[in-house]
């Protein structure tokens, strides 16, 4: 049997989208265990990570976006608005890298952390902005896909 050698980048990818993927699972998972929950914050941090060796900022913003994601979903607003925050940074430097959905996510992100940290004002301010751009992508499974992710998860209590 013959072993496959990989260069560092090529398992830094490997693993970066592995750990994504074990995020989203645990994110779908209902009944999560504390355990559970604090895998999840080091699994999408341990991503984030691997992106920014090997990645681009399209990467990097996507991997703060997972992070923002799982603190918002824990109800940890202070960690949440600074991963969403960092996102929302991204997007902007990295503009020419972004896809329509990803400046839609940047928005969820900073909507959904604002909610979970008691924001509501500013909440719902960014909510209109993540429609918005969510209207604007153009592929219609993405948008789906983004109007799906948006009306599910923690939101604090946020009704709109």
């Amino acid at each position: 049997m013959s072993e496959e050698k990989y260069t560092e980048a090529e398992a830094q990818r490997f693993f970066a989208g592995k750990l994504n993927g074990e995020v989203w699972s645990l994110l779908e998972k209902s009944g999560r265990s504390k355990e559970e929950d604090e895998l999840m914050i080091h699994t999408a941090h341990a991503s984030c990570c691997h992106w920014l060796k090997v990645g681009t900022g399209l990467h990097h913003q996507r991997g703060e976006w997972l992070v923002a994601r799982v603190y918002s979903e824990l109800g940890m607003g202070e960690s949440a608005l600074w991963h969403a925050g960092r996102c929302q940074e991204l997007t902007g430097a990295y503009a020419e890298l972004m896809e329509d959905f990803d400046r839609a996510y940047a928005h969820e992100s900073v909507a959904r952390a604002n909610a979970v940290a008691g924001n509501r004002e500013q909440a719902l301010r960014e909510m209109e902005l993540a429609q918005g751009a969510g209207q604007a992508i153009e592929d219609e499974e993405n948008r789906k896909m983004f109007f799906g992710d948006l009306n599910s998860g923690n939101w604090g209590g946020l009704k709109w």
